[in-house]
């Protein structure tokens, strides 16, 4: 089964903020970076529960190369996978299951 992707806003404005900000470093870290998050993205379609549950119902799925997690929620009964977040390892642990 496939499920529907959909972005809390947070999660869109960190994403812009976190390539605008390796742009400003590298057009290359910045290309690497959306692949990731891409690639990661296309997982999570396919096998959302392949990732760690954290926090009640948010899961993680850490990316490889660069220091976030994609913070989600798998809504079972809409087949939907709702990203809240975009989260850099070095913020605030408390703040990362923010809706």
């Amino acid at each position: 089964m496939s499920y529907t992707i959909a972005y809390q806003e947070r999660a869109l404005a960190d994403y812009e903020a976190i390539v605008s900000w390796y742009r400003e470093k590298s057009e290359r870290a910045a290309e690497n970076f959306e692949k990731e998050v891409t690639d990661k993205i296309n997982t999570l379609r396919v096998q959302p529960e392949n990732f760690k549950k954290t926090y009640r119902r948010f899961h993680e799925a850490i990316l490889k190369k660069y220091p976030y997690s994609i913070v989600y929620l798998i809504n079972e009964k809409e087949s939907c996978v709702i990203i809240s977040s975009i989260f850099h390892h070095s913020r605030n642990p408390k703040k990362k299951y923010k809706r």
